[in-house]
């Protein structure tokens, strides 16, 4: 492609600033600006070169960005950020609520045919990477179930559930996924497993000078909706220790499909992630889906996709004969 693909991003949060990360390892990709609801002057990016613009202005730069980046959050953002943005650019976005997904899909598909652009949703690892390899495992092995397991991983929900409980002074909770559990499907046993038996919970807490640790600890492990149905630990740590461990946001997870064919052999499909940060590793996950819309709009293609509508060749830089010779 004779000129580097041009790239906004809209929305400089965790999220955001991983996908200007990510932006200057793909040499076919150039950012060429920041969109933010925040005054621009207080917005600082990694690479002060380039520049942060208003989001009350983005209309007026559609002929100046091939694909914009979506960072906005899914519960509040997307829902309007998505249809709006999809009637002057096309589009990316990480939208994650799984069971809004359909609803998301039509209003995107509707306002993206209508400026006949491509509008591209739930990109990331889950949804995302994780959809992609639920989708082999079913079509592989009809005769089968799929479980997913997610983490070791911080989730920030939890998190943020912890730290509203009264004397955590900084708490974080990390998910993790059974060992038990995961040998069972990995054996080919197909067993049929209730929520306490697919995850744990592991939270790690500051307290508040004077908190009584076993108020707290009992506050937590209660917490219906977030840990009443989990076995949940709570490990009391100092200040120090807290910044120096839990300041990174590592997560991941297994998608498992057991099956039978023939005979009766028992076949397994595991597909893996363990990540040293979610955000930076989601926003990757966006970058090459933005290769992908850009070729697709070349092919005057319009409308929302997902990723089971992208074949993988259009997440390459590499040429087809490329990817043939090297990877096939």
């Amino acid at each position: 492609m004779s000129h580097r693909i041009r790239v906004a991003i809209a929305g400089y949060g965790n999220l955001g600033r991983g996908v200007e990360s990510a932006l200057a390892q793909n040499p076919d990709m150039q950012l060429v600006g920041v969109f933010s609801r925040r005054d621009p002057a207080s917005v600082t990016l990694l690479d002060s070169s380039i520049p942060v613009y208003s989001m009350a202005d983005i209309e007026q730069y559609q002929d100046e960005v091939d694909v914009m980046i979506l960072c906005g959050g899914s519960r509040s953002d997307l829902p309007e950020q998505g249809p709006y943005l999809a009637k002057f650019f096309h589009t990316v976005d990480s939208f994650d609520t799984h069971a809004k997904v359909p609803e998301y899909y039509e209003a995107l598909d509707q306002s993206a045919r209508e400026s006949g652009r491509v509008a591209m949703l739930s990109v990331g690892w889950d949804p995302g990477l994780f959809s992609l390899n639920r989708l082999f495992g079913e079509a592989i092995l009809p005769e089968g179930e799929t479980y997913t397991f997610w983490g070791k991983g911080l989730s920030q929900g939890h998190s943020d559930a912890v730290r509203r409980v009264a004397g955590v002074k900084s708490g974080v909770q990390y998910t993790l996924p059974s060992e038990e559990a995961i040998a069972r499907v990995r054996s080919g046993e197909r067993p049929e497993l209730t929520t306490r038996e697919k995850h744990k919970r592991e939270c790690y807490i500051v307290l508040e000078e004077g908190a009584d640790a076993d108020t707290v600890r009992e506050s937590i492990v209660t917490m219906p909706d977030y840990f009443a149905d989990y076995d949940t630990t709570v490990h009391f740590i100092d200040a120090d220790t807290f910044v120096k461990e839990h300041s990174s946001m590592p997560h991941g997870g297994f998608v498992i499909r057991s099956g039978n064919t023939g005979t009766d052999s028992i076949q397994t499909i595991e597909y893996s992630l363990a990540l040293g940060s979610n955000p930076e590793f989601t926003a990757s996950v966006l970058v090459a889906y933005a290769r992908a819309v850009h070729r697709l709009a070349h092919l005057n293609d319009i409308g929302a996709k997902t990723v089971f509508d992208i074949a993988p060749g259009l997440l390459s830089p590499k040429s087809p004969a490329q990817l043939r010779k090297e990877l096939l």
